[in-house]
């Protein structure tokens, strides 16, 4: 259990997920945050990331940092998606260990599981089937994470554990034109168009695809209960256990942005997995459950985007 004053290091602290995160902590009251920018510390460079854990020696660790994009940045940079990933999330879990860290929760992805696994998909039924080629670098980083947090339990006794969320958006999100997620990119591309006045939207895919989708500030409130309240080597899914066609998804975007025009289906572009719903029946049996629906966070999220133009060009 973290005490108040605990010393909690958030790694990616100014991304989606670190900063909801340290929102979080602060609502409950943590006041010993230790956060670096990446200027400040590279990740990727084993000796500074040792020498910072060395000196700070965090007694809780959240390990959001991470490389992330969608289907075409995972598919233009696969080499750079394994490596980076690998490289940062193997120095900071391991100087985690070797600084006699209290406990360290690593956020992976739903990604990690089999491109047709049976859906909702459960925790279990990691690493029985193949992954989805388009972001399968990714997948393979975020699975050697959590099976190096695993690995280390078994072998030194420490308290590691992994979360796996599903589609995240919500404030602080990503929305380059090319490098975002699915959510983001659409709210600013039905934003551009209905500034622009364009007559139809082109979206990629055929729209038949199933997605989940969670709104950050609900997985923040996740990680910071399981960091009090769980431990064990199975990952936990964070998920609503609802999901929507991108079809259906394009709409409701495009009503709460007020685009009025068409939308046109790009089917020479990829779908990506067809399916990714989470079995999350073991999150709620611990105690949690989501509290924002899609529609509320979706207008939660455009608020944000139209408050924080330069986000627009990240």
């Amino acid at each position: 259990m973290m005490e108040k004053n605990s010393r909690i290091y958030v790694a990616g602290h100014q991304g989606m997920v670190g900063s909801a995160i340290v929102r979080e902590l602060q609502r409950h009251g943590y006041t010993s945050l230790i956060t670096r920018t990446h200027s400040e510390l590279d990740l990727c460079r084993q000796n500074d990331v040792e020498d910072f854990f060395s000196a700070e020696k965090p007694e809780y660790v959240f390990l959001a940092a991470a490389r992330v994009g969608g289907i075409v940045a995972n598919h233009e940079a696969l080499a750079d998606f394994l490596y980076d990933n690998m490289i940062l999330e193997m120095n900071v879990i391991h100087s985690a260990w070797k600084n006699g860290c209290k406990k360290l929760e690593f956020l992976g992805s739903s990604c990690i599981y089999p491109r047709m696994a049976q859906q909702p998909m459960k925790e279990e039924c990691l690493l029985t089937g193949e992954l989805e080629k388009t972001n399968e670098a990714y997948a393979l980083a975020k699975i050697s994470g959590l099976k190096y947090c695993e690995f280390l339990n078994r072998q030194y006794g420490t308290d590691y554990i992994s979360v796996m969320p599903t589609n995240l958006y919500g404030p602080n999100d990503n929305y380059h034109p090319l490098h975002s997620h699915v959510l983001p990119a659409l709210i600013r591309r039905f934003h551009e168009a209905k500034k622009d006045n364009a007559p139809y939207v082109v979206c990629w895919g055929d729209g038949s695809p199933l997605r989940e989708f969670l709104y950050v500030d609900d997985l923040a409130e996740l990680c910071v209960f399981l960091m009090n309240h769980y431990s064990g080597n199975e990952t936990i899914n964070a998920g609503t256990g609802k999901e929507m066609t991108i079809r259906e998804l394009t709409e409701v975007v495009a009503k709460i942005v007020g685009y009025k025009g068409e939308i046109y289906w790009d089917t020479t572009k990829p779908n990506g997995t067809p399916r990714k719903l989470l079995d999350v029946s073991k999150a709620k049996a611990l105690g949690w459950t989501y509290r924002t629906e899609l529609k509320d966070g979706i207008r939660m999220a455009y608020e944000d985007f139209l408050q924080n133009p330069a986000r627009a060009e990240r």
